[in-house]
């Protein structure tokens, strides 16, 4: 049923999107690798959310933060896309265990390893979390990098601005996979897994977006 509401309202948000913004899917993919996948990508609006899905031609299951689930709208869009929450303040089992049925059965995550939008619209520190299950079932990874969402809001701060469409770009990397481990990943193995991803999508992304990712910037891996 959800594969049916998913499929059926990909059309319609297509054309709602073009109202909101002037989008394009860079080196859109005709194929991606058969069985489980990840997509990832970062983060700036809830419209990230649409507008990946509209340019991966799989149904992709979102795990949104919990908090989405307070707003009745953030609500429906991520039932509608087949999503499902997760609690960022704990280690939450029950998401776990969705996501590894969803891989098990051959479909489609879709995370945002910073766990949040970015205050910044800079690629913020990722969290293990998304390391962790692509290294458990050893699947391959999808990155994205999306730029422009964050000044769609710019429309609806005054009347002048109806008619303005910010270019948004969702750039489509080459699926990956991580590393091979032996046995259970230790921490080691999850802190380097999620720099190769976050590095990944910091290719993506124009300079000005990579934010601790910068070739020039300090960070700790």
């Amino acid at each position: 049923m959800r594969l049916t509401v998913y499929e059926c309202t990909r059309p319609f948000a297509a054309v709602a999107l073009r109202f909101l913004c002037s989008y394009e899917h860079s080196n859109r993919k005709r194929k991606l690798p058969d069985g489980p996948l990840i997509v990832v990508s970062n983060h700036l609006s809830w419209l990230d959310i649409p507008l990946i899905g509209l340019g991966i031609p799989r149904q992709i299951a979102f795990i949104a933060k919990k908090e989405y689930f307070h707003s009745p709208f953030h609500r429906r869009l991520v039932d509608l896309y087949g999503g499902f929450t997760v609690d960022r303040g704990a280690v939450d089992g029950t998401a776990l265990k969705k996501a590894f049925e969803i891989l098990d059965q051959g479909g489609c995550l879709g995370i945002f390893p910073e766990g949040t939008r970015s205050k910044t619209f800079q690629l913020q520190q990722g969290h293990v979390g998304t390391a962790f299950i692509a290294l458990h079932k050893n699947v391959y990874i999808l990155p994205i990098g999306i730029y422009g969402t964050e000044k769609i809001r710019h429309k609806f701060e005054s009347i002048t601005h109806i008619l303005y469409r910010p270019k948004v770009v969702v750039n489509i990397g080459e699926p990956f996979k991580l590393p091979d481990v032996h046995g259970h990943p230790t921490r080691r193995d999850r802190e380097v897994g999620t720099e190769i991803i976050m590095r990944k999508i910091a290719e993506l992304l124009p300079e000005s977006y990579r934010g601790v990712y910068r070739d020039n910037a300090d960070h700790e891996s």
